[in-house]
């Protein structure tokens, strides 16, 4: 620990402030992000943290990582497969590139991922009471595992296209 009472360990991703993101909304014209997918088990991912290592090495090697941390959207649509979006400055050469636009309602969850089913509940409740429509739901995870143990927090954006 250092004078300040904070650990001294270094975290591979930033501490998250979710101010932003609480009761928010954002507003996307063609977003640029790597498309990758990987295989699930009942929406359990199968091969993530190998898929992040790789794209991720990917991604700075070309110059394209945001600072001081990229957004990593989920779409859980199929208990089989997730669609995970990384967000990027430019192209990057030798991965799927897309855009996302749109507007998007937003509210930060914290908390295990085993509460993510409530959190899409929360989340779907809230839009019904503004007379909102949805169309696409992601899962913005803020940091890694190991990261939001040593923050403290595992902290969960859900983004709401509507």
């Amino acid at each position: 620990m250092n004078e300040s009472g904070e650990m001294n360990e270094v975290s591979c991703c930033a501490r998250f402030n979710p101010e932003p993101f609480e009761a928010g909304a954002l507003s996307w014209v063609d977003k640029k992000f790597v498309h990758e997918r990987v295989r699930c088990f009942f929406h359990i991912p199968i091969g993530f943290g190998g898929m992040m290592e790789r794209v991720m090495k990917i991604i700075m090697g070309a110059g394209a990582k945001p600072e001081p941390d990229l957004i990593v959207m989920c779409d859980e649509s199929s208990k089989w497969r997730s669609e995970v979006y990384l967000e990027a400055t430019k192209d990057v050469p030798g991965l799927e590139m897309t855009t996302i636009s749109g507007q998007f309602i937003t509210k930060v969850f914290d908390g295990p991922y085993k509460d993510s089913a409530k959190w899409y509940k929360v989340m779907c409740a809230e839009l019904e009471l503004r007379g909102l429509p949805q169309r696409r739901m992601f899962a913005y995870y803020t940091t890694c595992p190991a990261c939001s143990k040593k923050h403290g927090h595992n902290y969960v954006v859900l983004l709401a296209e509507v």
